[in-house]
């Protein structure tokens, strides 16, 4: 009899809704059309999808980049309004399916319009509905998260066509697996779901994870050809962790499709191979980080021995000559001798008592310092 009544209700409000688009005019921002058929997509029928109603919806966003304000206006609205899990999941699915149509408009909506990370259901007990919270916010953190990471895939291929580096990939597979791993996170967990909405969008999910997971695969293949012993240190240790996630995201798919096997989705039924990553490419992959670092302790080896040669000067005091370690040099003009000069007598020579006729002249071709390293050096 509750059941009765809450469809008949549902049933209510969505007539009322369809009857006041009835008297809107169309502008920028409305479409009595396209709002005819969102409220038909996302109905608070339990029982059954309207896919031909979604499906009019696509067309839409396919026929022209004006019709998606109309839609983000009319959808946020509808979401914003409802405390009914089943008119906020049939809201997701909508959007996943728009985001599916890949078209350049979608670069503008950026992140969703709506908000349902904290979403309850107002119509039932929480003890009866926690599950179905729980899998809306899961299903709306992932969209959320794929709705930014498609628009600006989007973007950057409307940009000037640009090789993309290796950091770059990387950076782009690590956004994937991420996105993968919040895909698992959307599941049925309690007693109670085992409704055929919840096993349309389960559907939906799992056509998501083979189109993420094949990417995935795919930019790792080509990935390994280009990390090699040449490779940077930070490319290749950022690589190793991508092909340990990828290890690890594959044995976690597969018990996720067990789960959904058993649970009744039918896009899981049968259960993909999940290709592991040879060895020896993870070898590879460890030589050139093991590679890097020993160039690294080889060049620092060579600086800390550099540092450690040490320069040796003569300084006179009145009293004696002291020799003195240094690495800092200082260059006074006096230290400068030139081409064919003979060395002035000066009162230091008269006080040790030197002949300076009694030295040689200085001949060379360049200005010279009167310093010398530890093997040349000459006591008097």
């Amino acid at each position: 009899m509750m059941k009765l009544w809450k469809r008949a209700s549902g049933a209510l409000k969505d007539r009322k809704s369809l009857f006041s688009i009835g008297f809107s005019r169309k502008t920028s921002f409305r479409n009595p059309d396209l709002d005819s058929a969102i409220i038909h997509a996302t109905s608070h029928d339990d029982t059954s999808v309207d896919y031909r109603n979604a499906h009019r919806v696509y067309k839409w966003i396919r026929s022209s980049p004006t019709n998606l304000k109309p839609l983000v206006h009319s959808l946020s609205s509808r979401v914003n309004r409802t405390r009914s899990w089943i008119v906020a999941l049939k809201a997701l699915m909508l959007v996943h399916g728009v985001l599916c149509c890949k078209v350049s408009s979608i670069q503008e909506i950026r992140r969703l319009p709506f908000d349902l990370s904290d979403f309850s259901d107002g119509h039932s007990r929480p003890s009866k509905t926690w599950g179905f919270n729980a899998f809306i916010r899961a299903y709306f953190s992932f969209l959320d998260q794929y709705s930014f990471f498609m628009s600006d895939q989007l973007r950057r291929r409307h940009r000037k066509p640009q090789v993309e580096t290796v950091s770059q990939e990387l950076e782009r597979i690590q956004k994937l697996q991420s996105l993968l791993h919040m895909l698992l996170q959307i599941r049925p967990m309690a007693d109670n779901m085992k409704r055929t909405l919840i096993l349309e969008a389960m559907d939906c999910v799992v056509i998501e994870i083979f189109d993420i997971y094949g990417k995935i695969c795919s930019a790792i293949a080509k990935l390994l050809i280009k990390i090699h012993p040449a490779a940077g240190k930070a490319e290749a240790v950022m690589a190793l962790k991508i092909v340990k996630k990828a290890t690890s995201q594959g044995e976690d798919l597969a018990l996720y499709f067990e789960f959904c096997k058993e649970f009744g989705v039918s896009n899981a039924h049968q259960i993909p191979k999940f290709v592991s990553i040879p060895e020896e490419d993870i070898k590879a992959i460890e030589k050139a980080i093991n590679g890097v670092e020993e160039e690294e302790e080889e060049t620092k080896k060579e600086e800390m021995e550099v540092e450690e040669e040490k320069g040796i000067i003569l300084v006179e005091k009145p009293e004696l000559l002291q020799t003195i370690i240094t690495d800092k040099w200082e260059v006074f003009e006096d230290d400068l001798c030139f081409t064919c000069k003979e060395i002035p007598e000066t009162d230091q020579h008269r006080k040790y008592n030197v002949d300076p006729s009694s030295l040689p002249l200085i001949v060379i071709d360049e200005p010279v310092y009167f310093t010398h390293t530890l093997p040349d050096l000459i006591t008097f």
